[in-house]
């Protein structure tokens, strides 16, 4: 068997002072990676976090358009119209013509579907707590409220 020759690692600062570890975006996308080893492992249910993110909402806000339901969970159109699909086909939403206006698609929770996420609140709950679990009370209040200012 031949080894590989180690790999040699620059010890000085790079010239463009750009330090890949201390960027946000690499950061939060460490911290998306950890939460989502959490979520995965701990939601209880098989669903990804942009449906339970969709079936929470409706929990929440009860029956809107799709289009509605997109923004106010961050998805752009083409992505909602994709999670109400497989929620659907799976019988956890359904969609029908919004009696007001024909044209828009509104979006419910089956009874299926409420008792999921009804059921799952309770883990949901429980990745937020664990994901901000390594900060104090303060910190977490704190980080909330950056975020909120960086969206």
């Amino acid at each position: 068997m031949t080894r590989s020759a180690p790999v040699k690692r620059n010890s000085r600062p790079a010239q463009s002072g750009y330090v890949l570890d201390q960027q946000i975006g690499f950061i939060l996308r460490q911290v998306w990676q950890r939460h989502a080893t959490i979520f995965a492992r701990e939601i209880g249910i098989n669903l990804t976090p942009t449906q339970w993110a969709a079936l929470a909402k409706l929990l929440e806000t009860g029956p809107c358009s799709q289009n509605q339901l997109g923004r106010l969970t961050a998805m752009d159109a083409a992505t909602i119209k994709g999670v109400i699909e497989r929620l659907t086909a799976r019988g956890l939403t359904e969609t029908g013509p919004d009696p007001e206006d024909g044209r828009r698609l509104v979006v419910s929770l089956t009874r299926a579907g409420q008792q999921l996420a009804e059921k799952a609140v309770p883990n949901a709950l429980a990745i937020t707590r664990e994901t901000l679990a390594p900060l104090d009370a303060r910190e977490r209040e704190a980080l909330m409220a950056l975020l909120g200012k960086l969206r």
